[in-house]
């Protein structure tokens, strides 16, 4: 794996909807921060015993699981398709066999093949080593506590919300989320999802399409094919839980909203879900040739880590090549059987080790979610969102944190620096508030205002916009942690599911002194997530006591389009005149004289740059200092 200096490194953007639960890695920097020991195993908790209320009969067979910390019931570990390994690596998925007997729904379903990272919930293990099973394809089931003759059926049935985890689509795993507060408080089912990461979920290459049997099957993007599986799982199977299998609101953060916005354009997934739910995520192009052409080639050249640049590291690493000139030699004399061979005769460890990992995050960089023209269309996702066919048709919630960048920033040496190795002070605080509010603006107009802007454009209305504030981070041992991450990328999730046990780690930043308003912004927070599943608009959540969410607009029409979600003592929940476009994010970037000059103001504009792909223009070329593209000076 090759890493890079991050003296030499250019700023990253996070550009990638890197990751959710990202708040865990910078919990870790909080907690070394405060040394307290962060890299030991979680503690061990008891495995929960079966209760017999939730005995559930489904047509995928019968099945018992828990009661839950929050009161709910509870079912772990239940596998909605066949396990994806042998011949069917890098195919779809496929449907389950009923299982015989009563299944006890108590243990997670392994994770799916991954390098363990906080960035991806897997704390266990140390940071970089191997982790999870091509046996992964499991999903957990959240439901208000009942006994099974008290299961409401025909249209008492209860709203369903569906959650795609994030992590870049490299890491991750529904195991680390709990649903359960959510499902009893507002009588819902929530159900969390695995779904295949990296190379195993999203691999396109030529040796594999030879010998697909349609093309589905040689699409490459399986995870989303995953995700569409568990779909259909819900479909069949949600209503002996109680849950309307007409009535699903998919949601997710970070990558998981990035393929939620892709399922929402996917034909494949239409009909699947009702509601859509878009947290941090991003409209970036669907870029097939990046994912699978080699890096050098002179037309539609691909990424450092695309498949074909993958094969060759294979190569290499069987010894059958001493550098990347003889592995093209010698992949050269391979045909597509003794390629596709090469690549399944590969572990999975060994596959994920090929790739280079993210400089910024330290996961593997895996080109994910690109248009094949059967599972995602070809072009770009705001053009599809802007035919009134080219999408599902269903009400939609877009959102960004105010602070989005600034959980990476965080960990970024080149902004903060750590005194004793631990205790972290901004090098140049007023720079580092530039940088997070111009790539956080861009987050905001990619993963938000554009792409409902895309739906309003194409004649659709039911879109929601908001914009998440929180930042009452307590300071710890002199650093300020209200302004180092402030309403950072992922910190809502514990809001949007009522859960802030993140053991040590998280009850350093969700302590005493913020209880109060954690408690009142996420009982609003839920409230609306539930109303909206439950009838398509947030309104003022399902008690009717909130302020009303009104649907976002035209930027010609004036008036407020954009709810803002705090606390009372950050104004409470609003409704505010807020938006962004890409011109003015550039011109205040290029005018803001806090970014400084020189390098350092070139490694801004150019992570902005990447920030706004497929938004605006490239820009920086035409800046009389930064004409020379490639890495610049570190901070």
């Amino acid at each position: 794996m090759h890493w890079h200096h991050p003296n030499t490194a250019p700023l990253q953007p996070c550009d990638r909807s890197t990751v959710a639960p990202a708040l865990v890695a910078g919990l870790f920097l909080v907690l070394a921060m405060a040394g307290l020991p962060g890299c030991g195993p979680a503690p061990k908790t008891a495995r929960p015993a079966s209760d017999p209320t939730s005995a559930r009969s489904l047509p995928a067979g019968a099945l018992v699981g828990f009661t839950g910390r929050y009161g709910s019931h509870v079912w772990r570990g239940i596998p909605f398709a066949e396990p994806p390994t042998g011949a069917l690596r890098w195919r779809p998925p496929q449907p389950l066999a009923t299982w015989t007997g009563v299944r006890e729904a108590i243990d997670y379903g392994s994770p799916c093949p991954q390098l363990a990272s906080p960035f991806g919930g897997i704390v266990d293990q140390e940071p970089g080593s191997f982790a999870g099973d091509e046996d992964c394809l499991y999903l957990n089931v959240f439901a208000p506590r009942m006994p099974e003759d008290a299961v409401p059926g025909a249209n008492a049935r209860l709203p369903v919300m569906v959650w795609l985890h994030g992590g870049g689509n490299s890491v991750g795993h529904a195991g680390f989320y709990d649903g359960g507060n959510l499902a009893q408080q507002q009588n819902v089912i929530v159900v969390a999802t695995n779904y295949r990461l990296g190379p195993l979920g999203w691999f396109r290459h030529a040796a594999l399409r030879s010998e697909a049997a349609d093309p589905v099957a040689a699409s490459g993007n399986f995870g989303n094919l995953d995700q569409i599986q568990a779909l259909r799982w819900v479909r069949e199977n949600i209503a002996g839980f109680g849950g309307d299998p007409d009535n699903v609101t998919l949601f997710g953060e970070s990558a998981g909203a990035r393929d939620t916005l892709a399922l929402l354009i996917s034909p494949l997934a239409r009909g699947l879900f009702q509601r859509a739910i878009v947290q941090s995520g991003s409209a970036r192009p669907l870029d097939r040739d990046r994912a699978e052409n080699f890096a050098d080639a002179t037309t539609a050249p691909g990424s450092h880590n695309s498949s074909n640049e993958i094969v060759l590291r294979l190569l290499i690493g069987r010894g059958e090549a001493s550098d990347r000139a003889a592995a093209m030699a010698r992949l050269a004399q391979l045909d597509a059987a003794a390629v596709a061979a090469l690549l399944r005769g590969a572990s999975a460890e060994q596959l994920i080790v090929a790739y280079r990992p993210d400089q910024a995050e330290g996961i593997p960089d895996v080109p994910n979610v690109f248009g094949d023209g059967v599972v995602l269309p070809e072009g770009e996702p705001l053009a599809h969102l802007a035919r009134a066919n080219g999408h599902a048709g269903v009400p939609v919630i877009f959102g960004t944190n105010r602070d989005e960048n600034k959980t990476f920033m965080f960990a970024d040496p080149r902004l903060v620096k750590r005194w004793f190795g631990v205790l972290p002070r901004l090098r140049n605080a007023e720079r580092y508030d530039a940088l997070a509010t111009v790539l956080s603006d861009a987050w905001t107009l990619s993963g938000a205002d554009a792409p409902a802007d895309a739906l309003l454009a194409g004649g659709f209305s039911d879109v929601w916009v908001y914009r998440w504030d929180w930042d009452e981070e307590p300071t710890v041992l002199g650093a300020d942690l209200a302004r180092m991450i402030g309403a950072g990328h992922g910190f809502e999730i514990p809001f949007v599911f009522g859960h802030y046990d993140l053991g040590p780690r998280g009850n350093i930043v969700f302590n005493e002194e913020n209880a109060a308003g954690r408690a009142e912004l996420s009982a609003a927070m839920m409230a609306y997530w539930a109303e909206f599943a439950r009838s398509g608009d947030p309104g003022r959540g399902g008690a009717g006591s909130l302020p009303a969410w009104t649907r976002w607009t035209k930027r010609s029409d004036p008036g407020v389009r954009t709810m803002i979600l705090d606390t009372s003592a950050g104004g409470g929940p609003r409704m505010a005149p807020d938006s962004v476009r890409a011109d003015q994010i550039i011109a205040a970037a290029r005018a803001d004289e806090r970014l400084g000059i020189g390098a350092s103001r070139c490694d801004a504009l150019r992570a902005l740059e990447r920030r706004l792909t497929g938004l605006a223009p490239e820009f920086v070329a035409s800046e009389p200092d930064c004409r020379t593209g490639g890495p610049v000076a570190g901070l």
